[in-house]
């Protein structure tokens, strides 16, 4: 009995730190950013660098997301 719970909580693990799970991850914190983005440009004393540290990293996001994609389905066959 102890084995097959030691082995569950292995595939539970694995699964916590799958590329999918972290793909998903990544697409929330991005949509989140977007969500920040967005109620910060409505405010009227805009914090410019703030505003500009937020598009950077949304970026890079973007990047990360795009790239991890690739990795998980690549266009051309192996």
């Amino acid at each position: 009995m102890i084995p097959q719970r030691r082995h569950r909580s292995f595939t539970l693990d694995s699964n916590l730190h799958s590329p999918e799970r972290r793909l998903i991850e990544l697409r929330m914190e991005h949509a989140d950013l977007d969500a920040l983005i967005d109620r910060t440009s409505q405010e009227s004393p805009m914090d410019e660098l703030m505003m500009r540290r937020l598009k950077k990293r949304r970026l890079a996001l973007r990047d990360l997301i795009a790239r991890l994609e690739l990795t998980l389905d690549p266009k051309e066959p192996a």
